[in-house]
This record gives C-alpha cells, structure tokens and sequence, in this order.
C-alpha cells in the first residue's frame, strides 16, 4: 500500500453539524473552538413573524430568516440539540367574531386568527380587494398607483449567486442552471399546533431541526431573485 493510500485512508470522514443555524461539514482533526457559529435557543413563530428566541433576531420572510447569522460560537457536534424549555408565543389578540358558522369555527382557531393556513378550515384569509385609482393626466405622476415595469436585471453568467427558492439556498452559476438545477419547496412552510411541514408535501414533523432535514419535493430553475 503506497504513502498516498495509507494517508486516504487514515483521513478523518466529514461530518456535518447538527447545531441549529450552522450546518456545516467538518472533520474531528480540524474542529477548533469558535468554528462554529448557532443558535442556542429555539425559534418562535407568531403573526407570521419568525424570531430567534437567543439573539432576538427577526423576519417575515423564511428564507432570511434561516439566513441570520448564529449569535454564538463554540465547537462543531454531531449532537442534536434538545430544546426543553420552548419558549411560548404571546397570545393572539381577539378578532370581531363573525355571524356565520364557519366564522364562529374560524374564531374558535388560534391558526386562523393569526392569518396562517390552516388544514381544518381550507385556505388563508381571503385579501382584500384593492382599491382601483383612476390616474388621468391632470394628476401628477407619483400619485398613480399603476407600477411601472421594472427594467430586467443583466447577470453575469460566470458570476456565483445564491438560489433563494425554499429549501434550496445553494450557489450556482447562471451557466449551469437548468430545468432541474434546483431541488426546492414550492409551497410554504406551515407551523400549526407545534407542528412545522411544507404544504406542498403535506409533511409535517415536531422537532426544528426534523423540519430542516424534510427532502424538497419538486425540482427546478435556480432563482436568486426569488420571493
């Protein structure tokens, strides 16, 4: 067996890290204290607003969210962490009960009040129509609600960008992208009773971290400009 081989061959596997926000691949010979970077404390979801309990740290959109950096740093494990005091949400406030059956049914859910989706009373909370403006010309521009298109964006194909599809968050090159470039979420992600799952799979799981690891279920184009 040749130098080379017995080197290979004694060479730490990689392990990735099982920290909440870090995620990393490591090796049990390069895993220095500080190398890591997580969150300690679970995260909350309440009104549609997404919060790390530890650094206070917050955002609507899920993507960004998963994107904030860990406030804390240590060594990389393979252990997963175990949340025992899962902080709670703050109560939703009381919502003007409605006349109809299924207003009552709808009130009566905390998931409903709170604008979420909910399986047991079929879709979200239906917008609200807007208000047409009609702009003429003796009104000054700014004051017309009709959006102007915007120009289209010129990306470098060698440049490396970031997907922002749900559950993707890779980097590419708009060289290599293709119909099934990207595998990602196309639903969202719903967090009912304790519970957190993708509504495009229907799976659903307890733990933060059991959430993260679910599989994305459709494949696709890479997107950096995603919503």
């Amino acid at each position: 067996m040749s130098a080379e081989t017995e080197k290979s061959a004694a060479a730490p596997a990689p392990l990735r890290c099982q920290r909440i926000g870090c995620d990393a691949i490591f090796t049990s010979d390069d895993n220095p204290d500080g190398s890591c970077h997580y969150h300690p404390s679970g995260p909350m979801f309440h009104d549609g607003m997404k919060e790390w309990s530890c650094c206070k740290q917050r955002s609507h959109d899920f993507s960004l969210f998963l994107a904030i950096p860990g406030c804390a740093t240590g060594k990389h494990t393979t252990e997963k962490a175990v949340s025992l005091n899962t902080p709670k949400a703050a109560p939703p406030k009381a919502a003007p009960i409605q006349s109809t059956k299924q207003g009552v049914e709808t009130q009566a859910c905390s998931r409903c009040r709170q604008g979420f989706f909910c399986s047991d009373h079929g879709s979200q909370p239906k917008a609200q129509n807007p208000v047409a403006v009609n702009c003429t010309n003796v009104e000054p521009v700014e004051k017309c609600s009709v959006p102007l298109p915007q120009p289209k964006k010129k990306v470098d194909l060698n440049e490396p960008r970031i997907c922002k599809n749900k559950g993707c968050g890779k980097t590419y090159k708009e060289k290599d992208n293709h119909d099934v470039a990207c595998e990602y979420h196309p639903g969202p992600a719903v967090f009912h009773d304790r519970r957190r799952g993708w509504k495009c799979c229907d799976i659903h799981v307890k733990e933060f971290d059991e959430f993260m690891e679910i599989p994305p279920c459709t494949k696709g184009w890479h997107n950096a400009d995603a919503v």
